[in-house]
């Protein structure tokens, strides 16, 4: 496909149209770091999926399940998991009858953890203790763009708090990293109260949540994008940026593979099946990036 990218011949690639993804990387690379900058959802994403057979936390269910939860709680938030989560990724249901779904979802189980009155001082062990993990590679890929000056824009349906603690525990909170995702509320004593909106859930992660952010406005002259996602929702997350001249779509499938592929290499431009690295786009980049 593109010998400069070897990363693209491994087995957990599809591509739907070869020809039109050569055509965009290589639009990239001649374009540059000055044009580029990169949007990636995080959860299943930037972190993993899974390891050893088992899954992987997202920032949700690593406050669901940790110590800071009664009992009571982590059945609740898991009796809503098992709800919701089919109904999430059901590729049958369509986006109309899903969305107030999520938002039923997403605001249950923020009550459920506001009261458990969770203090701000206790994330960065919760998150220790956790079982959190970021896609092999991602070091390279957070200190390539940081190197190049190339921004980051993690939109992400999960606890902004808990993620940001991931990256920082990573040491890979760099200055060209921004996060918007769903960040609690805590009042003086430090104890949680609520949650701010907008409520992101993983349909409406658009424009509609960014509004008077301006933060894409400021980066007017990046019309390269790369946009890196794990769910259908996940396709809009660039809607925002005035004016984009090339995008290329990388999505990692993580589940239900076989009755979702079609739905996948129809939306994204290349599809990363069952794969837990960031190789692919870490060649990208490599590729795009090296003078």
């Amino acid at each position: 496909l593109c010998p400069q990218v070897p990363e693209l011949e491994k087995a957990t690639v599809r591509i739907q149209q070869p020809e039109r993804v050569r055509g965009i990387i290589r639009s990239l690379r001649e374009q540059g770091a000055a044009k580029l900058q990169v949007v990636s959802d995080f959860d299943r994403t930037l972190s993993r999926f899974g390891c050893n057979g088992r899954r992987c936390p997202t920032s949700h269910n690593i406050l669901d399940t940790s110590r800071v939860v009664s009992e009571d709680g982590r059945k609740k938030l898991k009796d809503l998991l098992h709800h919701y989560y089919p109904i999430e990724i059901d590729p049958n249901r369509t986006l109309e009858e899903k969305c107030p779904l999520m938002v039923e979802w997403w605001t249950r189980a923020h009550e459920l953890l506001v009261q458990q009155k969770i203090r701000k001082d206790d994330i960065a062990q919760i998150v220790r203790e956790s079982e959190a993990m970021l896609r092999d590679g991602f070091k390279e890929f957070f200190d390539q763009l940081h190197k190049n000056n190339v921004p980051l824009f993690i939109f992400s349906a999960g606890v902004g708090d808990v993620l940001e603690e991931i990256i920082r525990q990573a040491s890979v909170f760099y200055s060209n990293v921004n996060v918007v995702s769903n960040y609690m509320d805590f009042d003086d004593d430090g104890v949680l109260t609520h949650f701010k909106g907008p409520l992101i859930h993983t349909y409406n992660k658009n424009n509609t949540v960014l509004q008077g952010m301006g933060y894409f406005q400021q980066l007017s002259t990046r019309t390269n994008i790369i946009l890196l996602g794990d769910s259908m929702g996940d396709l809009t997350m660039a809607d925002g940026i005035p004016s984009v001249e090339n995008i290329l779509k990388i999505g990692f499938l993580n589940d239900k593979v076989e009755e979702r592929r079609g739905k996948y290499l129809e939306a994204y431009d290349i599809v990363l099946e069952s794969d837990e690295t960031l190789d692919v786009v870490n060649g990208i980049l490599r590729y795009i990036l090296t003078e």
